[in-house]
């Protein structure tokens, strides 16, 4: 029951959402589940999907892995590189467009809930749990000033 990917296809591109609340004191916090197979802390994410924007794609991932429900930007906050280890073993390099996300809430129950945990973290918490070093800086970026990130920024007046 592996992915159908095209040999000819040299790169995976991934999409993700990148949760993000902020509390009543202003302090941010990224969501972030663990993956199925490692159990590492990596934020919500997959492929394209037909006939969906990539964004719209990301908000499905995060419905899914996570349970989060909110709004997502339709620009990219960034991108990260990493190599998605297929069934047969061999590892195709993946780019991940990483779409930001005002969570306004989280389901008690959703898809994927007995095969991940979630759990809110700081940027600079999270940035230090994954292992990609392109994500841990985009995650770093958000640790000072996060909402002038124009993507969040642009996010934030839009809801």
């Amino acid at each position: 029951m592996g992915m159908n990917i095209d040999p000819k296809q040299t790169k995976g591109s991934q999409i993700a959402a990148l949760p993000l609340h902020w509390d009543r004191k202003g302090n941010l916090s990224v969501l972030m589940v663990t993956s199925r197979d490692t159990r590492r802390w990596i934020m919500p994410k997959g492929w394209l999907m037909d006939g969906k924007k990539p964004w719209r794609a990301a908000e499905i991932e995060a419905l899914e892995e996570a349970g989060a429900e909110g709004y997502v930007g339709s620009e990219e906050i960034g991108t990260y590189h990493y190599d998605k280890i297929l069934d047969d073993g061999t590892a195709l390099p993946c780019e991940v467009i990483v779409y930001p996300m005002i969570v306004e809430r989280l389901r008690k129950r959703w898809k994927e809930r007995h095969e991940r945990k979630r759990r809110w973290f700081t940027p600079k918490a999270a940035a230090r749990r994954v292992k990609e070093p392109d994500l841990a800086a985009l995650l770093e970026s958000l640790a000072t000033k996060p909402k002038k990130v124009p993507a969040v920024k642009r996010l934030l007046k839009s809801i």
